[in-house]
């Protein structure tokens, strides 16, 4: 069968998985890699022969690693905040709405901080053990630059309206464009925080780059 050489690029969309994973899988043997100028070009019948001999858990990974992979285009170790010292609720989203004005995410600051506050006004976006979810009552696509997910950690707990009534550390602000996206993010979150294990590495570490591959693994 004749080669079908695609770029780098191109194999990363085709498999939906980052430019670094597949660098590593060629790296490791998985793929070959044919130079093409300062480039080189993978091929694309190659991948697709890999992808038919995959064993059930082998594509339950590939699943798995595809789905890390989503998470990471809405975020970035520059998308986390640690240790910022707050007395209430309206001054966490007032942090967190000036991090999304300093990453550049947004232009207008106060306009951030009032419809999260809306929302936060009709029912508390707090879901118990030191988390919050904060996010618009609406999708703003023309507003918000990119979709995004920011991360911030307060030095001491604020009250929130939690459902188990304990104060909120940990905050999460989704400024997402669409349904799917929040539907995701929300889901893939959730079932992060569910192990108490990632819950207290989010709680207890000073790396943002530590707290950016935890959030992003495998």
């Amino acid at each position: 069968m004749p080669r079908e050489l695609i770029t780098l690029t191109e194999a990363s969309n085709y498999l939906k998985l980052s430019k670094k994973i597949v660098t590593d899988m060629i790296d490791q043997g998985v793929f070959s890699q044919f130079p093409k100028g300062k480039t080189f070009r993978v091929d694309k019948n190659e991948i697709n022969e890999w992808l038919s001999n995959l064993s059930e858990s082998q594509n339950e990974q590939l699943a798995l690693r595809r789905t890390a992979c989503r998470f990471m285009d809405y975020f970035s170790t520059d998308f986390i905040m640690l240790d910022f010292k707050v007395d209430n609720k309206y001054e966490a989203i007032g942090e967190m709405s000036k991090l999304a004005k300093d990453v550049k995410l947004v232009r207008n600051q106060r306009w951030l901080y009032e419809v999260v506050v809306a929302r936060e006004e009709l029912i508390s976006t707090a879901i118990g053990n030191g988390v919050a979810l904060l996010h618009p009552r609406r999708l703003h696509p023309s507003k918000i630059k990119s979709p995004s997910i920011l991360f911030g950690r307060s030095t001491h707990g604020v009250d929130f309206d939690s459902p188990d009534n304990k104060p909120v550390n940990l905050f999460f602000m989704l400024l997402l464009h669409n349904d799917k996206q929040h539907l995701f993010s929300l889901s893939y979150i959730s079932k992060f925080l569910s192990n108490s294990d990632n819950l207290q590495l989010l709680l207890d570490s000073t790396d943002k780059k530590e707290i950016f591959d935890k959030l992003t693994a495998v």
